[in-house]
Parts: structure tokens; C-alpha cells; sequence
């Protein structure tokens, strides 16, 4: 998994150690209780309930929460260099890099539920159904799953070690093999490239049937920003695939602060845009934003008491 590439390097100084673990604790917190209050959003309106664009938001927003989860956890026990059962950390690396892959196949999904509303708007209601909303999101979990369970193979076919071993629990350390890498980047540039084609394909169509005179163009152009927001999200999300190299780079340019940087930009390309891809989208959206103000703006309710004299 590429967003654990600050385990890579190791932290010396105890204070480096606490720092860094703290920050990345607190982030963490601070992210995924901003995205749970959308989660509590959702399940607090049955007004989404029934939406299958709204599911898969919750469903991308859930799954990046699990994902900075277990990066949190992930990079703190690697730098507190611990060693843990070679089943758990297996366990671990395998979820971590499904949700890792699940939220641009997700972003894919949402896409396409835009293009069948805008470009077959008759055939929506029966083809965007609430099953088959969680159809495809079974669907995405499956084939988000076989980049970390490639690895598990891999990893037990050339480098086979007791069930009770225990080990340095890092994706760049377990599965450091010339086999893992090529199969990381034909996997990563397979999972990119046809999100990216996905993308491109449902927006020209959109924007053809938006210029066409019996087309609702209101909805159409809002359509086409939800596209082009999604290839936002897209590029936010696509950022932990060019984190060893920025790595490469900060360490070759400046060698004396590498965990620092190293820290910085896992920060950066890893965590934040775990908090913007949901944020943007869920603040952006009228009804989620009103639902959000419903729930957490605090009324007064003024009474008045008239007194009868008798």
C-alpha cells in the first residue's frame, strides 16, 4: 500500500517518535470525526435512504475512514518498531489496501449513476435501484481486494514463514520483492487507468446530451461539475501513488530532514485528502448541506406565559 511509504524510513529520536505519533493520532481523530458527522448525517435522514448517489457517498466516505484508520495504525507501529503476528499484519495490509483502491473505483461508480440520470433518464429508476447500489459496492469491495490478496500470494509463494512468525508490520518492508513491485505498478496503473477512462467517457457524454434543446441543461450542467469533481476527488485520492517518489526526491535534495519531510508528505498526499474528497462533496451538495444545519443548528424555542388574574 503506498500510503504507508513513512514506514519506510525509521525514526530515531524518541522525540521525533512522539511527535510524529501524535500528530498523525490527532489528524486522524480530527478527520475521521469531521467525516462522521456526515456518516451520522446520513443515517440520522431517511431522505437518503432511497438515493443510490447518496449511498455510494456514504459508502466512499465509510471507506475512507476505515482507511485512515488503519493507516494510523499502521505507521505507528512501524515506527515504534514493533513486530506483530504475521497473521494480523497480513490481515491489516490486506484491508488497508482495499480501501486504498475501493475509493477511486467508488468515485468511478458515482460517475456512472450521474451519466445513466442525465443520459437515460427514463431507465434510471429501474436501473439505479437501492440493490443494486449495494450490488456494486459488493462489486467494488471484490475487485478492490485483489491488488492485497496478489500481494498475500506473493508474498507466501516466495517468502513462506511460519503462521505464529512475528514481523516488521510495513507494506514497503513484508513485500519488498522485484515481483511485488512490478505487479504494484501494472495493478495501480490498471485501477488508474480505467477510472480515468470512466470518467472521460460519462463527461463528454454528458456534455453532448447537455447541448441538445429537450435536455434538462440545469441538471446536465450540474451533472457535468459533479463529473469534473469527481476527477478532483480523483487526482486528490491519486496523490498517494506519487508519494514514494516525492520520498525520493525530498531525500535527494534535502538529505539532512529525511524523516521530516518523509512525515510532511505523508501528511499531505496520504491524510488530507482523506478529509477533502468527502468534505467538498458533502458540503457542496444542497441537501446534504441542509440536513447537516438541520441537525447541528442549535434553535431557541421562546414560550410565552401570559398570567390570569382572576
Amino acid at each position: 500500500m503506498n500510503s504507508t511509504a513513512l514506514q519506510s524510513i525509521p525514526i530515531y529520536s524518541f522525540t521525533e517518535y512522539l511527535a510524529t505519533n501524535c500528530t498523525i493520532v490527532f489528524l486522524g481523530i480530527i478527520i475521521n470525526s469531521i467525516n462522521g458527522v456526515f456518516v451520522f448525517t446520513f443515517f440520522k435522514s431517511s431522505f437518503f435512504y432511497n438515493d443510490p448517489r447518496y449511498i455510494l457517498y456514504i459508502h466512499l466516505v465509510i471507506n475512507d475512514m476505515l482507511m485512515v484508520f488503519l493507516s494510523v495504525i499502521l505507521t505507528v507501529m512501524a515506527t515504534a518498531a514493533t513486530n506483530v503476528p504475521l497473521t494480523i499484519c497480513i490481515i491489516l495490509l490486506t484491508i488497508a489496501s482495499t480501501t486504498h483502491k475501493n475509493t477511486p473505483l467508488t468515485l468511478a461508480g458515482m460517475a456512472i449513476e450521474r451519466y445513466i440520470a442525465i443520459c437515460k433518464p427514463l431507465h434510471h429508476p429501474q436501473i439505479c435501484t437501492v440493490r443494486r447500489t449495494y450490488i456494486l459496492i459488493s462489486l467494488i469491495w471484490g475487485v478492490g481486494v485483489l491488488h492485497g490478496l496478489s500481494d498475500m500470494i506473493l508474498f507466501l509463494i516466495l517468502r513462506p514463514l511460519p503462521i505464529y512468525a512475528t514481523v516488521f508490520c510495513s507494506a514497503p518492508r513484508l513485500y519488498s520483492t522485484p515481483y511485488h513491485e512490478e505487479q504494484s505498478k501494472a495493478m495501480n496503473g490498471l485501477y488508474t487507468s480505467a477510472v480515468w477512462l470512466i470518467l472521460v467517457f460519462t463527461y463528454c457524454k454528458v456534455l453532448v446530451t447537455a447541448r441538445r434543446a429537450d435536455t434538462d441543461k440545469s441538471s446536465a450542467k450540474k451533472a457535468q461539475s459533479t463529473i469534473l469533481l469527481h476527477g478532483l476527488q480523483l487526482m486528490l485520492c491519486m496523490l498517494s501513488y506519487i508519494t514514494p517518489v516525492i520520498d525520493r526526491i525530498y531525500i535527494l535534495l534535502l538529505p539532512v530532514y529525511p524523516t521530516k519531510l518523509v512525515f510532511l508528505n505523508f501528511i499531505v498526499t496520504n491524510l488530507l485528502p482523506r478529509l477533502l474528497s468527502p468534505l467538498i462533496y458533502g458540503v457542496r451538495d444542497k441537501q446534504f448541506y441542509q440536513q447537516i444545519k438541520r441537525l447541528f443548528t442549535c434553535k431557541r424555542l421562546i414560550v410565552k406565559v401570559k398570567s390570569t388574574k382572576q
